[in-house]
């Protein structure tokens, strides 16, 4: 069996820069199995699969350790891939996923994503986190993953990681964030646990992220920055149930998976 891959660089509009994702067009579903070895073959943060069905696509997506609930450049990437083709010059595309149906807005080129909010509880730092970050933050929220806050950019530069430690968290992953320099927040993103040390720039961590900065800032739209080795910049608006966040994408390879 030959299943189509697409690799494309998301939330950037150059290759080897923002966050690379595999995307693989189905026209039925494979063995959840089958589509987990591919992932763990492909050693991305994140591979997606999709079907089309009726008017909308049913789209899940697989870390090379196991499957997620929401992933943001992963969706970014498949919708770039419909778009570019499959359906070209598709203006809306909606999926239904496991986080419930999301929507995608193409505008020449510029991917606009429509998730939902997780906005974090406050809550006690746990002495995990304190030693996998090397620092103490000064609040700490959670969701679905812990969201670290801390005074400035630096301190999110300079944070003393160790991996083992953030695995013992009950959260999926950490996100650190603090002010930007010249962004209004900046941000990394750890998912050790999923095999994923640290994410390029990840969509659904600003689901969370959003709604903090909201409070804090007083305003509804930001420019956000993902420190991380390749960066990645995200345009965000907060929508109350809904956050909105937009990115280009590039491609980076195409071909099939012989399985």
């Amino acid at each position: 069996m030959k299943v189509p891959i697409y690799q494309i660089d998301a939330f950037t509009n150059e290759q080897f820069k923002g966050n690379p994702a595999a995307v693989c067009p189905l026209n039925e579903w494979i063995k959840d199995d089958l589509m987990q070895k591919i992932a763990a073959e492909n050693n991305l943060s994140e591979t997606a699969f999709f079907i089309k069905k009726d008017n909308e696509y049913q789209l899940r997506w697989f870390t090379p350790n196991g499957e997620i609930d929401l992933c943001g450049h992963a969706t970014l990437a498949t919708a770039y891939v419909i778009c570019t083709y499959l359906e070209k010059n598709s203006k809306n595309i909606k999926f239904n996923t496991k986080s419930g149906l999301l929507e995608v807005f193409n505008d020449g080129g510029l991917f606009t994503l429509v998730f939902p909010s997780r906005e974090g509880e406050k809550c006690d730092t746990p002495e995990a986190l304190i030693k996998g970050l090397g620092k103490v933050p000064k609040e700490v929220y959670k969701s679905r993953d812990y969201m670290a806050v801390f005074d400035t950019e630096q301190d999110i530069l300079s944070l003393e990681l160790n991996m083992d430690e953030l695995k013992k968290l009950d959260g999926f992953g950490v996100i650190v964030t603090a002010t930007g320099k010249e962004v209004d927040f900046v941000s990394r993103f750890f998912a050790p646990k999923a095999g994923v040390d640290e994410d390029p720039v990840t969509g659904s961590a600003h689901c969370t992220l959003v709604p903090y900065w909201k409070n804090e800032l007083n305003k509804n739209e930001f420019v956000s920055l993902q420190l991380s080795e390749r960066g990645g910049k995200l345009y965000c608006t907060d929508l109350g149930e809904k956050v909105k966040m937009s990115g280009e994408a590039v491609a980076y390879l195409e071909g099939y998976i012989n399985v």
